[in-house]
């Protein structure tokens, strides 16, 4: 059992290596600074990603790993979670399901980030066909499989891994998000993380300019003073 109960929790859950950083890392520094213990769950390894054909298809797995980890730490996360599902073949199954109700057991957080299970047209970046996936098979871990004790019964039976429920589901690259997170004084610590995924960055070099104007964007987008920088999220209260 990871949790102690006396602790606020949060779970997130992503499809790849780099989603997090992509979509929170900068809110999980936020986060994490307050006293928030962050888990991360990846799914799958990322064995799918890279860029360079000179790197062995057998090698990306655990190089990606590897950067995970290493990005975590810059926002302050120690706990992750690696289910190892195969990049570019993710389906919302039961199995995935069940997987992810153990863990959400294990941690039992106040708060799971996850990603939209819906299509978003006008950043179809965000909606790889394994986000869609792992955002729906994650949702419905929170709502019904976790809390409910008589759904994949072999968790309590055989694991000892009591049911649990989730009060609240962040949503990442959602089409009309709820709540912005001020992320200005963890900017730094997000490209950071970010710059740890090097198999995944050809041309690292551009990178900070075209995040700050995103977490900028997204800030004027929420009525934030000039020169802040911000996440958004859509909020889900599930209790």
């Amino acid at each position: 059992m990871l949790s102690d109960d006396a602790v606020e929790r949060a779970l997130v859950i992503t499809a790849h290596p780099d989603d997090v950083d992509f979509g929170a890392a900068g809110t999980m520094a936020a986060w994490t600074s307050a006293g928030i213990e962050v888990t991360y769950c990846i799914v799958t390894d990322g064995d799918a990603g890279g860029f360079d054909p000179a790197v062995p298809r057998t090698a990306i797995a655990g190089i990606r790993r590897e950067e995970q980890t290493a990005a975590a730490k810059h926002v302050g996360v120690e706990r992750l979670v690696f289910l190892g599902y195969p990049d570019g073949q993710l389906e919302a199954t039961l199995g995935l399901r069940r997987d992810l109700s153990r863990v959400i057991r294990q941690v039992r957080p106040q708060r799971v980030v996850l990603q939209s299970p819906d299509r978003n047209y006008a950043r179809i970046f965000a909606s790889h066909p394994d986000h869609l996936a792992a955002g729906e098979a994650a949702l419905c871990a929170v709502y019904p499989d976790a809390r409910n004790p008589f759904t994949f019964t072999e968790l309590l039976e055989q694991e000892g891994l009591e049911a649990w429920s989730v009060p609240e589901v962040w949503m990442m690259a959602t089409t009309e998000p709820s709540h912005a997170v001020d992320v200005t004084d963890h900017v730094d610590r997000k490209i950071a993380a970010l710059l740890c995924h090097e198999s995944q960055h050809p041309d690292p070099t551009g990178m900070e300019t075209r995040v700050r104007g995103w977490l900028t964007a997204t800030a004027e987008s929420f009525g934030l003073p000039a020169g802040r920088c911000a996440e958004a999220f859509t909020v889900i209260a599930t209790g």
